[in-house]
């Protein structure tokens, strides 16, 4: 599990993954949504760590490290469950 957290998620899969998620979101509109979470607090992370730093808010620098780290995250959970088949995923052809 800790194998995927090891590489880092390039834009172009992330985009992909967004670009399959719009393209089935009448089909999978659950899935739409929790994806579109994933990304804004992926964002979350990226835009609030340097506002904590500057204001010595030390408590909201471990939150936004573990949003940073949401996507990734997220992917390995949904490659684990659709492995053990648990769960199906059709955008895994963007993470490849």
């Amino acid at each position: 599990m800790i194998s995927h957290l090891t590489h880092g998620i390039a834009l172009t899969e992330l985009q992909c993954i967004k670009k399959w998620h719009v393209a089935h979101r009448k089909n999978h509109p659950l899935e739409y949504h929790v994806w579109d979470a994933v990304l804004t607090l992926w964002l979350i992370g990226w835009v609030g760590w340097l506002p904590a730093l500057a204001l010595d808010a030390w408590w909201a620098l471990p939150p936004c490290a573990i949003a940073i780290l949401v996507p990734r995250l997220y992917i390995g959970w949904r490659k684990q469950v659709h492995i053990q088949q648990r769960l199906r995923c059709d955008w895994m052809d963007c993470t490849r």
